[in-house]
């Protein structure tokens, strides 16, 4: 086995480390020489783009359409809504030129002073504003409502700390940008796109989530509400991965978005805005991998089943006529597959290279196999091998797939249920949040509670989560004054 695919620090040793080797070893993605930026390598953007596919599937179902905005806003856009340009001030990368010239001196270029803007452009990190600006001259009356658009780009907030996929100075992502005409359709539908989003990490990358909503001081900038979905990383820390926000009348007021509605009154129009990004990425290694490296769930995996021969000099035909017959009928069925017939490779190689990538399904015939009529199955999910008839095997395949996606889920789903505790002690919690995990705590609804817990504990709220009664809440176990909510505290990415 090749030394740089055995050397995976383990995740009980190391976390953080065994996840950024990870990332780099499965060949997922590298950093750049670009400060705060990654490249996204072929295997990590395949995943990707299953991702962009089955989300843009969903929103179509909703109603969505897919739209593009400039990636360049003017200065001035952003100082419309007070609450938004605050939020992403200290995040912006500013162009300021638009022209470079020959350095004098001859060494390389410089750019050139006369080629100042007259007003600055900010590179998008969000675009809630040039989109509002847009929509000023698309609506008029109730009849132009509702505006359902998305658009998959890439974005730039100058983070300081970066890591792979979870926090990069640029990111790829989608954003949903709706306007309506009454305050309710916008609220629903914030709360549908939220629901998408926890059905889809549930359905394809077999990630259990807590849906809820954040507090003030968590909500997105510019948002009356922000809705959230929080998964749980094997080490109990939190991952905020989905979040739709209803954004109220404040865009629609601050770009005189306005329209005529049924009663022929003028009004502003309500707005929403919903988005994930490539920080999915992020989640979907720390949800479910292990110490040999990536596991996918089969619905998101690039390669479902990869078909490996081990065969001696002058066997290729007869295992082509074998193997690569079998890949067709598994393509038929619609299972992403790789024959791997290669023969610049050693076979123990190529069984942990795929291990590491984490393919759900290998299988593997050697001579024995071909002449009893055999081969090897082992799914990635529990590292279980088991020999099997050979004949037929394109039939099991599918329902095998679906196994080891249900599997994958249900053991997150557990760790997730076996990590959420109930907690009304201050000096316990703050003992315990360090090992991880989800706390229900009684909460005042103050931001000094919020910021003291933050300060001394780094953990955060992380929602008022759904599903969670809110009756009978008792005190803060922090100021202990009468709680009037019961939230989800954690420590985060």
């Amino acid at each position: 086995m090749a030394k740089e695919l055995k050397d995976l620090t383990k995740r009980s040793v190391d976390y953080s480390r065994w996840y950024n080797e990870l990332v780099v070893k499965a060949d997922l993605a590298e950093q750049s020489d670009v400060r705060g930026c990654m490249v996204i390598k072929p295997y990590g953007y395949a995943i990707w783009e299953t991702i962009q596919r089955e989300l843009d599937l969903r929103f179509k179902m909703t109603g969505v359409q897919n739209a593009y905005f400039p990636l360049l806003i003017p200065k001035n856009y952003l100082s419309r809504e007070a609450d938004h340009v605050e939020g992403f001030a200290k995040e912006c990368a500013v162009v300021t030129h638009y022209r470079l010239k020959t350095n004098p001196d001859g060494d390389g270029v410089v750019v050139d002073p006369a080629a100042k803007l007259e007003e600055e452009l900010i590179i998008r990190p969000t675009s809630e504003t040039i989109i509002w600006n847009t929509y000023k001259n698309w609506i008029h009356s109730w009849r132009d409502l509702p505006i359902l658009c998305n658009q998959w780009c890439n974005v730039m907030r100058w983070e300081m700390r970066t890591r792979l996929f979870l926090r990069t100075a640029e990111f790829l992502w989608q954003e949903g940008h709706t306007a309506h005409a009454t305050r309710e359709e916008a609220e629903a539908r914030a709360k549908q796109m939220l629901d998408v989003y926890a059905d889809f990490a549930k359905d394809i990358l077999a990630i259990p989530v807590v849906r809820g909503v954040k507090s003030e001081t968590e909500r997105f900038a510019g948002a009356l509400d922000t809705y959230t979905i929080e998964a749980m990383m094997q080490d109990g820390k939190a991952l905020q991965s989905g979040t739709s926000h209803f954004l109220g009348q404040n865009f629609g007021k601050a770009f005189d978005v306005k329209f005529v509605n049924k009663e022929n009154k003028e009004e502003y129009a309500w707005a929403t805005s919903w988005g994930v990004s490539t920080r999915l990425m992020g989640a979907l290694i720390m949800t479910h991998s292990d110490d040999n490296g990536l596991v996918l769930p089969p619905h998101v995996a690039p390669i479902q089943v990869v078909i490996v021969p081990i065969m001696k000099t002058g066997e290729q035909e007869k295992f082509d006529a074998v193997l690569g017959e079998l890949a067709k009928k598994l393509i038929a069925k619609g299972i992403r597959v790789k024959y791997d017939n290669a023969d610049n490779k050693r076979p123990g190689f190529k069984f942990a290279d795929y291990e590491l990538k984490g393919v759900p399904v290998r299988i593997v015939m050697g001579g024995r196999d071909l002449e009893n009529g055999t081969c090897e199955i082992m799914r990635r999910d529990t590292l279980e091998k088991e020999t099997v008839e050979f004949a037929g095997i394109e039939d099991k395949i599918p329902a095998l797939l679906e196994e080891i996606q249900q599997n994958i889920y249900a053991k997150a789903k557990t760790h997730l249920d076996e990590n959420i505790f109930e907690c009304t002690n201050y000096e316990e919690f703050k003992e315990r949040v360090k090992d991880g995990g989800f706390f229900l705590c009684p909460w005042d609804g103050t931001e000094e509670t919020e910021a003291q817990i933050k300060a001394e504990t780094q953990a955060t709220i992380r929602c008022v989560p759904y599903g969670v009664s809110q009756e009978n809440l008792g005190v803060d176990m922090v100021s202990g004054k009468p709680a009037v909510a019961r939230v989800v505290i954690a420590r985060s990415y």
